[in-house]
């Protein structure tokens, strides 16, 4: 089976929805990580904190550099992700679009590449 990457993405800044829609989401999110374990398709899954906590590590010169995050100078941040195994990309799709409706967030799905290649 191959692993999929599901990456849950936000705009940094944008309102927040009331409590009672978000508590609704952690549901739906709960919910959801029941199905994927109980299909077997679960590997790993994590929400991130704000993007105002990253920090970035780079090395110039052999010298480690930290500098306050996030690395892309973008309003779309990743807010969380989970990585599945899956058949194929249709298999992951139906996953990420279960994904989405439960974050009320688009969901990106990307294929790890083979330990083969």
């Amino acid at each position: 089976m191959k692993e999929y990457l599901l990456s849950v993405w936000g705009v940094d800044g944008a309102p927040s929805p009331p409590e009672d829609e978000i508590q609704a989401a952690y549901a739906a999110v709960d919910a959801l990580n029941k199905d994927i374990q109980a299909a077997g398709a679960w590997v790993f899954a994590g929400g991130l904190h704000p993007v105002s906590t990253a920090t970035v590590v780079s090395v110039d010169n052999g010298r480690t550099v930290t500098t306050d995050g996030p690395f892309a100078e973008s309003k779309e941040q990743l807010g969380g992700f989970w990585v599945i195994k899956c058949a194929d990309l249709d298999a992951a799709l139906d996953w990420a679009g279960k994904a989405s409706a439960a974050c009320q967030s688009p969901v990106e799905v990307r294929p790890f590449q083979d330990d083969a290649g």
